[in-house]
């Protein structure tokens, strides 16, 4: 299919693609989610205790990270906040962005897996003598944490192809890497398929990873009841 020297690009191509992918897309993949777990569990608890000024600013945060698209707001911002004296790396600017833009869409998340656990959980944790906070954490999160693996774990792998759009604001990623080879190489076709390729295989490492975890979650939940 490929002649001789499409191979030999192939071949020599990928290790120059897959080191930026396993040096700056994994890490800002990882930093990224660290970050929009904290902000998606800190928003999904503001609006399960129901408290009204605090519920309205997470509700306003959310809409407004899952109304407008992320590139607009990777532009806004990497370049638009320097227009107001605020200049950031590319990369901090990207992990900035890109864990509102998450933290957003696992707060819904992770809000209705809280509102999936029965309610007579909390009341039985005050019962025998727990404060709010202390059945929040030790009883009500743990059972919706769990409720949202599959979900939560769905969102790390779209976070995974989503920082392919980091390459906008010069984040040297694997996708910039990539067309920086194909505006040396002019083969498009070939090098954007391997680098398609390269998140596939990430994507199906962290399939397999899910799998594992919603097994273990289930034996858990067995031995529990």
């Amino acid at each position: 299919m490929f002649s001789g020297r499409l191979w030999e690009l192939f071949i020599d191509s990928f290790p120059k693609i897959l080191i930026p992918g396993l040096t700056v897309t994994i890490p800002l993949t990882v930093i990224s989610f660290t970050f929009a777990l904290i902000i998606a569990v800190i928003m999904a608890l503001v609006q399960f205790a129901n408290v009204k000024v605090l519920r309205q600013i997470a509700r306003f945060y959310i809409w407004i990270f899952r109304g407008t698209p992320l590139l607009v707001q990777l532009f806004v911002v990497f370049f638009g906040l320097s227009r107001v004296g605020v200049l950031l790396d590319p990369f901090p600017a990207a992990v900035i962005v890109f864990s509102l833009n998450e933290g957003a869409y696992c707060a819904e998340t992770i809000r209705a897996a809280l509102e999936s656990v029965p309610k007579g959980q909390l009341e039985a944790g005050q019962c025998v003598g727990l404060t709010y906070l202390q059945t929040i954490f030790r009883i009500v999160l743990p059972q919706a944490m769990r409720t949202a693996f599959p979900p939560l774990s769905n969102s790390l792998i779209s976070m995974v192809k989503d920082t392919s759009l980091a390459a906008n604001i010069t984040v040297t990623e694997m996708f910039m890497v990539t067309q920086r080879i194909v505006a040396r190489t002019y083969e498009p076709l070939l090098l954007y398929l391997e680098v398609g390729l390269i998140y596939l295989i990430f994507s199906t490492v962290l399939t397999w990873v899910q799998r594992f975890g919603e097994k273990k979650l289930a034996s858990y939940g067995h031995k529990e009841g």
